[in-house]
């Protein structure tokens, strides 16, 4: 695995996570000076989810026509950010909701648009047996963008918010650049050594793909996208609501609840690129179906214990085994795809069942608890991680005798 090659890859991802981390936690208080609902400032928040699974997966086929063509990614992925850095540095500039909305929309449209294509690269410049090592630092790096935004937050934009609004596009840009000039100039195509077939299987849309997914008699790849469907609702649903559990269940005020995610967050930067080797190792999808076990494992701790250190051990086990998912899900999907030239399409796909699972999660375990009470909140996460842990099982016997 050439490690030059995962650093721009890793930093062509990392590019564009951190103008969308800053997105999340600067363009609410930006809503906030119009609307006075919470609940549409998350609705237009969760906005950009409906535009992903819209516009990514006809993008990822657009892009894997390019591949296929010899034309590449890239001009997808500059120019997209181009367009985006636009609308998102104009934000602070709007003076009333319309013109905000219309940057926000213009924003997540076209920042979607270019996203799964720049995930895609690593499939491009790195061979199967490498892909899962390779996306360990690649969520790495994702999670590092976090420090990046909370830097600006803290930084600048008490100082100039027009100024801070500025610094996460032209980030963006600056290293989207360096990536291509590195690795896009080097080669016009994907630049994988994987040896697959010679001729690509036909499929004139993307609707073509799933028809091909869907028919598959061995159900294995539709069995994968239930299963992240699946894990990506219930780790959106505990994130979800794990503040207000720490208040109601843990008494802590709101402050405190909100800081319970540190621990699990450090542990996931610490073990992520570990579990990328042994995940290799294993396999990728009985990586999942272990980090899944681990994932209600950690839940049950923290039912059994609802204190503070019960909790936060519990956190910490949970995001380790969604630390083996994130690492694995996409890369085993591009592995089940029945040719590497639609693996953008597939990219498009995996986040069509994660955002999805995303916005319907804390909804389904919300009214669970609703029903059973706060302190029932993690053992009913658990039973409906149980049957994600069943969809696992059933897709590693059906995968391992054909891997």
């Amino acid at each position: 695995m050439s490690a030059s090659t995962v650093l721009w890859v890793t930093l062509a991802v990392f590019a564009q996570e951190s103008v969308w981390n800053f997105y999340d936690a600067q363009v609410p208080s930006e809503l906030r000076q119009y609307l006075t609902s919470a609940g549409l400032v998350g609705l237009i928040m969760g906005m950009d989810n409906l535009l992903g699974v819209l516009i990514q997966p006809w993008m990822g086929f657009v892009s894997d026509r390019r591949a296929r063509d010899g034309r590449g990614r890239w001009a997808i992925v500059l120019t997209g950010a181009a367009l985006a850095s636009i609308p998102f540095a104009l934000i602070p500039w709007t003076g009333d909701l319309p013109t905000l909305m219309l940057c926000i929309v213009a924003f997540a449209a076209t920042a979607n648009a270019f996203k799964g294509v720049t995930e895609t690269l690593v499939s491009d410049y790195l061979s199967p047996a490498h892909r899962g090592k390779a996306q360990g630092f690649v969520k790495a790096g994702v999670s590092l963008t976090i420090v990046v935004s909370a830097l600006i937050s803290l930084l600048v934009v008490d100082r100039s918010i027009t100024v801070a609004f500025a610094l996460p596009p032209l980030l963006m840009l600056v290293l989207l650049t360096t990536s291509w000039v590195f690795l896009g100039r080097r080669h016009s195509t994907a630049v994988s050594e994987a040896k697959e077939e010679a001729e690509p299987t036909d499929f004139s849309s993307p609707w073509a793909v799933v028809k091909d997914m869907v028919s598959d008699p061995s159900r294995a790849r539709a069995l994968l996208m239930l299963g992240i469907f699946c894990f990506a609702g219930m780790w959106s649903a505990l994130r979800a609501l794990m503040t207000p559990y720490g208040t109601e269940t843990l008494g802590l005020s709101r402050g405190a609840a909100g800081g319970l995610a540190l621990p699990g967050a450090v542990a996931f930067l610490v073990c992520v690129v570990p579990l990328a080797y042994a995940s290799s190792r294993l396999g990728q999808v009985r990586a999942i179906r272990y980090g899944v076990g681990l994932f209600v494992v950690g839940l049950l701790i923290g039912f059994a214990s609802p204190t503070v250190p019960g909790t936060v051990v519990s956190l910490v086990v949970t995001s380790i085994g969604y630390a083996t998912f994130a690492v694995n899900a996409l890369v085993a999907l591009w592995d089940l795809a029945p040719s590497r030239h639609v693996v953008g399409t597939y990219t498009g796909l995996y986040t069509v069942a994660s955002s999805t699972g995303a916005a319907l999660g804390p909804a389904l375990l919300g009214f669970t608890v609703d029903v059973t009470g706060w302190r029932f909140m993690l053992l009913d996460g658990a039973l409906f991680a149980a049957i994600t842990f069943v969809v696992f099982t059933r897709l590693a016997r059906r995968v391992t005798p054909t891997a």
